[in-house]
Order: C-alpha cells, then structure tokens, then sequence
C-alpha cells in the first residue's frame, strides 16, 4: 500500500530543525488539497444542512465537526439527538461508529513514529485519523523521511479538519438557499468515495469480500431489523471474509 521511494529509518541525518518541520508540515498541506479532500469537503455541505434542520446552532455545529472528525460519527450523533438519547447513550453510540478506525491507526501510527517521537504527539495526531486522510497519509507516507511524518502527517490532518470546519460555517449560513436534492448528493459523495478508496487499496482479497458482503448484507438486515442492520452486516460479513482469508492462506501453505 505504501507507494513512494522507501526511505531508511534514519534518513535525516541531522536533528529535525524548526525550519524543516515547517516544510514538510507545508507539504502535508500541500498533500490535503487534493481529490479526497474536496470531495470530503462537499459531504459536509450536506451534514451541515443535516445539523441545522436538527436544531443545532453554527458553534455547536463547527464544534462537532473540529471534536467528533469523522463524518458517520457526527451523523450518528445528529441522529441520537433527534431520538432524544441520553448523554451515555449518545456517547456509547458515537464510539461504537468509531471503532472502525481504531485498524486504521493501528495500522498508521508505526508508520510515524520515529526513534524520538513523544507519544502525546501520536496521541494527537490519532485524532486525525478518519479515511479520507488515512488513504492519503497510507499512499505516500513510504516517500517521507521518518522524523518528517510526524509534522507532514499534522500538515495533512490539521488542513482537513480546520478546512471543513470552514466549510460547515458557510453552508450552515447560507443553508436555506441550497436545494434539499443538491445537499443529499453531495453528502452521499464521500461513502462513494470510501467503498472506491478502500476497494483500491486493500491488499488482500478478503478486504473486497468483506465490502462485497456488507453491501448486500446490508439492504437484507434493513428489512428484517433496522435497528441492528448494519451492525449484523459487519460482523457476519467481517467473520466470513476473515474466514475467506485463512481458507485462502491455508490453500496456498506450501
């Protein structure tokens, strides 16, 4: 998955200096404004349609998007509030959505650390990890040098979440002007989005029977019981394509 010219754990041959983490956290700005990131962007133009017909004011609003991050996570927590939820709850229900990412920064944080790095600063930078900048950070970060992908991976992280949390101001403002029709596109740009990136990018096999499974899971459980429906989808299609996986490793043992 990691693209670019591998660079050695100690390619930097000097201590890294204020002068060149402001470089390569640039870069990581640089790395933000791409594809992912303006079709990230036209999503939250519908959430933040969706948080101002749930009542919520611009602060509350621009707070969630800079706190929560990740967009289903915020949806669900639109969606408990409109429920009448409790706090715990809510609370419950939003870290439920998040543990999808907890593989992602797993996955992503071994990735950054250099022989010095704090671990406060990966504790950080995990905040930032949601798809959109985990593809980006995963496609490149074999091209950084090693006590750089701290402060470029910050540059990629920061830009999205300061960037949109501009863009859920606007819209919010100028929500009423916008067609209902228009604000569902383009919310339901960034799950096309994902199912491509991680489609693309999964190295295994299993990673495409376990989305191909959850598609068709999914819509099945809805009608049988909404309620649990996408939970079921991901562990029934998570454990068959685990199970896929060691069929196919099993298989191919010499």
């Amino acid at each position: 998955m990691l693209s670019g010219k591998p660079m050695p754990d100690d390619a930097t041959p000097h201590a890294p200096t204020i002068a060149s983490r402001r470089h390569w956290y640039l870069r990581g700005v640089r790395a933000a404004v791409s594809i992912p990131g303006l079709i990230l962007a036209s999503a939250f133009v519908g959430f933040a349609g969706l948080a101002k017909e749930a009542g919520l004011t611009l602060a509350e609003t621009v707070f969630m998007t800079g706190v929560v991050w990740a967009l289903p996570g915020k949806v669900v927590l639109i969606g408990a509030i409109l429920s009448g939820a409790s706090l715990p709850a809510a609370a419950f229900a939003v870290a439920l959505s998040s543990v999808r990412l907890m593989p992602m920064v797993v996955a992503l944080v071994p990735e950054l650390k250099a022989g010095r790095t704090p671990k406060w600063v990966l504790y950080v930078l995990s905040h930032f990890v949601a798809v959109t900048s985990w593809v980006i950070a995963m496609e490149r970060i074999g091209g950084i040098p090693r006590d750089m992908r701290t402060s470029w991976y910050a540059g990629i992280g920061s830009t999205l979440v300061l960037a949109n949390m501009a863009v859920v101001a606007i819209v919010f403002l100028v929500a009423d002007r916008l067609p209902p029709a228009v604000s569902a596109a383009l919310f339901l740009l960034t799950p096309m989005y994902f199912l491509t990136s991680l489609w693309g990018s999964a190295r295994e096999r299993a990673g495409h029977v376990a989305m191909v499974l959850g598609l068709g899971l999914g819509p099945l459980f809805h009608m049988f019981a909404p309620q649990y429906d996408l939970l079921a989808a991901g562990l029934i299609g998570g454990f068959a394509a685990y199970a896929f996986h060691r069929l196919s490793r099993r298989r191919h043992a010499p």
